[in-house]
């Protein structure tokens, strides 16, 4: 009998504290390869504490992270500052992250953003950054992608381009991806579990179940189940 294949990534009972106070308490959560986890949750829930804890930047209070040996991550942040008065192209700006010329091409041209190669920065629209942010962090060839609030700022057609993307991309690599949102509306209906984070994992399984859990209503009394899931992509891939 074949053993199941070790997590990306897990937090064991995993508890945060930041200067006396409760953060994170009792996350017990875990990735696979080949999987799309997306957190949702109200702010000051404690998702960005999370993704710090899944990326190392910091340690838990209580419990463990374990990280698969050798795993390789890509990181989407949410915003990322560069200084508008020095000029940088696209290309320079993905070369300095470690890519090399022909890769940053390659992945340029799988995210769409090929167009954008030699302008600067500076002069590129809100969906074409998020894009080459993208391109950035899959340069690292990554085993586990990490993204916050990937679709922020872009709008719904946009959204759901990004999202069609990140499911071709699952699909081609088989890398995990760990996807975190606070806007009901940008719940990938693909996602193999979404979680709903307030400090505790309140609930956790597919979209539609989540969406109608009663600890999820509680949260988000404003809305519905037909809130979540805008984008449904169809595979044929299976799951452990």
């Amino acid at each position: 009998m074949s053993l199941a294949p070790s997590p990306l990534l897990e937090l064991q009972t995993v508890s945060l504290r930041i200067e006396g106070k409760l953060i994170l308490d009792q996350i017990q959560l875990s990735l696979h390869a080949n999987e799309i986890i997306t957190v949702v949750g109200p702010n000051g829930g404690g998702k960005t504490s999370l993704i710090k804890l899944a990326l190392g930047l910091i340690r838990p209070s209580e419990g463990k992270v374990q990280r698969r040996k050798g795993l390789r991550v890509g990181y989407m942040p949410q915003r990322l500052m560069v200084d508008n008065s020095v000029p940088i192209t696209v290309e320079r700006f993905l070369q300095l992250a470690g890519g090399r010329r022909a890769p940053i091409a390659d992945t340029l041209a799988r995210v769409k953003a090929s167009a954008v190669r030699h302008a600067p920065l500076q002069s590129i629209s809100g969906g074409e950054w998020q894009r080459v942010l993208l391109a950035r962090a899959l340069l690292r060839k990554p085993d586990l992608l990490v993204l916050d609030e990937p679709a922020q700022g872009v709008d719904l057609q946009g959204q759901q381009e990004m999202y069609h993307l990140l499911g071709a991309i699952r699909s081609e690599t088989g890398c995990g991806i760990f996807l975190v949102s606070h806007d009901l509306h940008l719940v990938m209906a693909s996602s193999d579990r979404v979680v709903c984070l307030n400090q505790h994992i309140c609930c956790s399984g597919a979209a539609h179940a989540v969406a109608r859990h009663p600890e999820f209503l509680a949260l988000f009394q404003n809305s519905s189940a037909e809130d979540i899931g805008i984008y449904t992509h169809h595979h044929d891939h299976q799951h452990d």
